[in-house]
């Protein structure tokens, strides 16, 4: 954790802790729109002029990174570009620098980053183990990989490291599969689609529309080895992962059967999920039907789109939430162990009331820091003219924001937290990062054809929390894949992975925040480095930050800021 700021010792964070110095009570969570306010211009360009060509139904989405090591998280929006030979302004991806004191600055220009590109999404890591994170772009046309210099600079090294993708990619994730202490990384793919083979669809035989992935050929995923000098190698056959083809869309990283090895979900369109088991020899075989996770209770494939994996009732199993089209609803995988998953949603009011929604991002996170891991959703649908075939399902659509009632289900809570989150959007990435430091995470939502939108969380911190980042050495120097374990006080566990990708097209902070409620601070503290080392600490008081590095235990800390 490279930082401008200071970083302060343990003992002077017991004595803050001591003094009472935390956030005090701001009243109930509301989410304000900070856009403006922030300095945040970005508007998405999807190309569309009309035709429905597929990809503009998609959108592209939002990373959070700190790209500059200030301790400060920035934010990197993907974007698309016109159409070959259609006409209009330049439209590129657009990197904003968090500035400290509430503001973004675009420095996109002279990044490295502003090249032209039909743009999903992204991830992000740290591919060469240098300190500072690396983005991986995907896009239709094939994604890019840029390396970070340093000084704000990012280079194009896609051709030199191996990974050039002439395909449609469109999520992907930073996993170290194997255990090397090297990412790799695993980019799904969606279908073999250019504008010669646009197959042109209407509704009703009036208006033009989005034929969905149905007509065209589906495609494999990749997953490229990371050799550890700069260079990826192409394993995707060797590794099992070639066949049967997908619509892939969103990805997570999971380890589901808990044998200490990463799996990975893929959300398909209209074609069964897939839940690859890695295991642990190099290759992975499908385990998604066996699991319970490939189709709905009807089996049927639904339209998979974004997806998070977390453990949302203190069971100690990963469960899996999955975004899905209009009149499909949720999936809430909730993993009873063994292998196998049961969808929660039919029977709960995550089900009830995301049944007309189109959702694409989605994901876990605690934002009121009561310790239960929430749910966010980004919603909105593909065809602007949805009202003349289907009048209950319209074109902009309010978010969902489901509380945790402590493992026991989830309430619809969208109403609570201000207007500002209830706005209805064409909604598409989704990512959440605690932009100022004050212990809440903060979230950022994309739009297909229109603006992104900041939303700062007010009044989360009223609870306690604590953020811990890692920092490997045998271990991937961002240490994705490391499972973090905690327990309070009361005797309760909560537990949590360094995850890159999941969401749709979209990156999270990388840090983990445990939210703990009235607890003052966690009793015990032990992280599993995918190299299979165990760093125990204990006890760390809540309002910080603490940074653990691998083999040494903690090495730096620093107190939230005050809250406003």
């Amino acid at each position: 954790m490279t930082r401008r700021r200071i970083l302060v010792p343990l003992v002077t964070l017991l004595l803050w802790s001591a003094l009472g110095l935390r956030p005090e009570t701001a009243g109930p969570v509301t989410f304000k729109d900070i856009t403006a306010s922030a300095g945040i211009r970005f508007t998405q360009n999807n190309g569309a002029f009309g035709a429905k060509y597929l990809p503009e139904q998609l959108g592209s989405g939002a990373l959070f990174l700190d790209f500059d090591g200030d301790g400060w998280q920035d934010l990197l929006f993907v974007n698309a570009t016109n159409f070959p030979g259609r006409q209009g302004p330049r439209s590129r991806a657009a990197l904003y620098r968090n500035q400290g004191n509430g503001t973004f600055k675009d420095v996109t220009v002279g990044s490295g980053l502003d090249v032209p590109l039909y743009g999903v999404g992204g991830v992000v890591g740290d591919y060469d183990n240098d300190g500072k994170p690396d983005v991986y772009l995907t896009a239709w046309g094939g994604g890019r990989l840029f390396r970070n210099a340093g000084g704000g600079k990012f280079v194009d090294v896609s051709q030199a490291a191996g990974v050039v993708d002439r395909g449609w990619s469109t999520g992907a994730l930073w996993v170290d599969y194997d255990k090397d202490g090297r990412l790799d990384l695993f980019v799904s793919h969606y279908v073999e689609w250019d504008v010669k083979s646009n197959v042109p669809c209407t509704n009703n035989g009036t208006k033009r529309n989005f034929c969905g992935p149905s007509p065209y050929r589906p495609t494999a995923p990749l997953l490229f080895h990371n050799t550890g000098n700069g260079v990826f190698h192409n394993v995707t056959q060797k590794a099992g992962l070639a066949a049967p083809l997908s619509s892939g869309l969103g990805v997570a990283m999971l380890d589901f059967d808990g044998d200490g090895w990463m799996d990975v979900f893929v959300a398909n369109d209209l074609r069964p999920n897939q839940l690859f088991r890695n295991r642990g020899d190099g290759t992975f075989v499908d385990a998604a039907r066996r699991a319970g996770v490939a189709v709905s209770e009807a089996g049927a494939a639904r339209a998979g789109m974004g997806v998070d994996a977390a453990d949302y009732d203190g069971s100690g199993w990963p469960s899996l939430v999955v975004g899905n089209f209009s009149h499909e609803m949720l999936s809430l995988y909730r993993n009873g162990g063994r292998g196998l998953f049961i969808d929660e949603a039919p029977r709960s009011e995550v089900g009830r009331a995301s049944l007309l929604s189109l959702t694409f991002g989605c994901f876990f996170f605690d934002y009121d820091l009561d310790g239960w891991p929430d749910i966010l959703s980004a919603n909105g649908h593909i065809d602007e003219f949805v009202a003349d075939y289907d009048a209950k399902v319209p074109y902009r659509q309010p978010p969902h924001l489901f509380r945790n009632t402590e493992g026991k289900g989830f309430q619809e809570v969208l109403k609570n937290v201000g207007a500002d989150l209830a706005l209805p959007i064409v909604g598409r990435g989704v990512a959440y990062a605690d932009i100022d430091n004050d212990g809440d995470l903060d979230i950022v939502l994309t739009q297909s054809g229109g603006p992104a939108r900041l939303l700062r969380n007010d009044g989360g911190n009223a609870n306690h929390a604590i953020r811990v980042e890692l920092v490997g050495s045998a271990s991937n120097r961002a240490a994705i894949g490391a499972r973090i374990d905690i327990e309070m006080a009361n005797g309760r566990k909560s537990w949590s992975t360094v995850k890159s990708g999941s969401s749709f097209a979209s990156q999270s902070q990388l840090g983990v925040t445990f939210g703990l409620g009235a607890e003052s601070g966690v009793k015990g503290l032990k992280v599993r480095w995918p190299s299979g080392q165990v760093t125990t600490l204990g006890p760390v008081p809540a309002g910080q930050i603490v940074q653990v590095t691998e083999g040494k235990g903690l090495t730096a800390s620093m107190p939230f800021t005050r809250p406003r």
